[in-house]
């Protein structure tokens, strides 16, 4: 009986402390938040599940570089943070739409001369990472291709459907078609296609972003446009920004909207300050910066962005403001360049396109100047 007596009482503080080892492991439910992770070396998901990260929290994996795209607590992104297999983990930035700003500066940078030569971006292919392109549109369906989205939600998982406009607008300064209907595009023969990674209200992530470039990659993209941005840096935003442009397409970017009166602010939002992308300043019809137009070192190269016409979805055209219209007129002017001179390397095709601009002083405000389609032309000939 005395054995037995023993025996029980053993047996209850094993089990009472396995209760307690069970509470004490016990902890309440972390919010979660999306994060990109960079490995350094191959993605490997065993690394992943052994901080408890579940196959649901993955959202997206990219397949040119070591990135995912997941959801997190912070517990787990401290984890991941320190481990020596990972290399960057960085919350998912928002980024939006650079203002909104309609262009009037076709001839501006001479692409009615261009035109005129029998040079209109035939086949050059533009990708405009934006809200999307409403490829219905009068002036703009025969020459949007083919198109991706980042969302998979119905309201945005089309990348046809541009519920904000401003991916439209941007697009038609691109590539609007020479139909005497509304306006005509800086290119207006070039593929055109819709990589909506801006939702219908013109806010996007930096995750979203990469995936668009990704994609333009693998789907042979000449020139990426992105009239948009954020003011907080990426390693891995930069990753695929550098990425693409040693696949050798160009990668043009808006400036950005934040520039003082004075014009004396380095207020360059990312992508455009990566050294991998072009960042396009705005100016006026008289060559004069915009008031809102950022400023900073990272300016390489200006164009049109005030009052610019272009079209809108249901048929319509519009009038807008910002940095955001001035980028397309580059890769319209970068289009045309290139369908004249397709030997040039995206890097050549870059310096061409500086060292034949008009120069308008600052540098910090209008960069190498204002971005000329003739004379980039005229300069290989």
């Amino acid at each position: 009986m005395k054995k037995l007596l023993i025996l029980l009482l053993v047996l209850g503080i094993v089990f009472s402390t396995g209760l307690v080892s069970v509470a004490a492991n016990h902890t309440t439910d972390e919010s979660s938040e999306e994060y990109l992770v960079m490995f350094d070396g191959p993605a490997e998901k065993g690394l992943l599940q052994a901080f408890g990260v579940k196959t649901e929290d993955i959202l997206y994996e990219y397949s040119l570089k070591p990135v995912v795209h997941l959801e997190l607590t912070s517990k787990q992104a401290r984890g991941l943070q320190n481990h020596p297999q990972i290399k960057y983990v960085e919350k998912n930035a928002e980024a939006q739409a650079f203002g909104q700003t309609v262009p009037w500066g076709v001839p501006h940078v001479q692409s009615t001369e261009v035109h005129n030569m029998g040079q209109t971006g035939t086949g050059v292919k533009v990708a405009i990472l934006d809200t999307g392109i409403d490829n219905t549109h009068e002036d703009l369906a025969a020459n949007v291709k083919g198109g991706h989205s980042v969302f998979t939600d119905t309201a945005n998982k089309d990348p046809f459907y541009d519920g904000s406009g401003h991916g439209t607008h941007v697009a038609g300064t691109v590539g609007a078609i020479d139909n005497n209907l509304g306006v005509i595009g800086v290119a207006y023969q070039s593929d055109l296609y819709a990589v909506k990674v801006l939702n219908n209200d013109g806010s996007g992530s930096y995750a979203g972003i990469a995936e668009g470039i990704e994609w333009s990659i693998l789907n042979g993209m000449d020139i990426i446009n992105m009239s948009l941005g954020g003011s907080q840096s990426s390693s891995i935003l930069k990753e695929f920004c550098d990425l693409a442009y040693d696949e050798g397409l160009l990668v043009v970017a808006a400036a950005g909207n934040s520039g003082n009166r004075g014009g004396n602010n380095d207020s360059v939002g990312y992508p455009a300050k990566y050294e991998s992308v072009i960042a396009v300043a705005a100016i006026d019809e008289n060559n004069n910066r915009a008031s809102f137009s950022s400023t900073g070192p990272a300016v390489e190269i200006s164009a049109p962005g005030v009052s610019v016409l272009s079209t809108i979805p249901g048929n319509g055209y519009a009038s807008y403001n910002g940095t955001s219209m001035a980028s397309p007129h580059v890769a319209g002017v970068a289009a045309l360049v290139w369908g004249e001179h397709a030997h040039l390397t995206n890097k050549e095709l870059r310096n061409l396109l500086n060292n034949t601009a008009i120069d308008l002083g600052r540098s910090n405000q209008f960069g190498n100047g204002l971005v000329q389609a003739k004379d980039a032309i005229d300069f290989v000939r």
